[in-house]
């Protein structure tokens, strides 16, 4: 086809094209970058939700092993607490074994000899005392049998009769219960 336009109106037809083709483009463009930037504001959206869902995540596992330390220590705290009690109930219900030791030790007469002191609570509240020893006659044997049967807070003494067959350099042994309902 032969093209009988004038150079002018040839040139004008020419910038009408190239006009359409930059708008088309520039339209075109502007649409990749709206696309673009909106794609880049949904992956944006998409990251920070799964920042929060893991801060979510983390918060909760931390209060999930807050929580399991707090049992712990609650648990050990409880316990320690029933340890004290049974210490307390202990110290109280303790009989004072220092009073009597001393009680003892001032019923012995001078130069009867104790090798073996025990005393051992029992479950109704009395506690009971074994001693053995030597003395060197029967005299302060018998005063340490009189002793001990004076004391109010002594009760049941008793000396094997095996005690009195030596006259001298005499192994004893001896037994008795003490009343500490006081």
């Amino acid at each position: 086809m032969i093209n009988l336009l004038p150079l002018k109106e040839k040139k004008e037809l020419l910038m009408e094209n190239n006009l359409k083709v930059t708008v088309i483009l520039g339209s075109l463009s502007i649409l990749f970058l709206v696309c673009l930037s909106l794609l880049f504001i949904s992956i944006n959206i998409f990251i920070e939700g799964g920042i929060e869902t893991q801060k979510i995540l983390f918060d909760q596992r931390e209060k999930e092993l807050e929580t399991f330390k707090m049992q712990a220590l609650q648990n050990d705290l409880v316990s320690f607490n029933k340890t004290l009690v049974s210490l307390k109930s202990f110290y109280q219900n303790e009989d004072d074994f220092v009073d009597i030791l001393e009680i003892i030790s001032n019923t012995i007469p001078d130069g009867t000899n104790l090798s073996n002191l025990s005393v051992s609570p029992q479950s109704k509240g009395d506690i009971v005392c074994n001693l053995s020893g030597s003395s060197p006659d029967r005299d302060l044997l018998l005063k340490l049998k009189e002793n001990l049967e004076k004391e109010e807070l002594f009760t049941d003494v008793y000396f094997p009769p095996a005690n009195w067959v030596k006259p001298a350099d005499i192994n004893f042994t001896a037994s008795f219960k003490i009343n500490d309902s006081e």
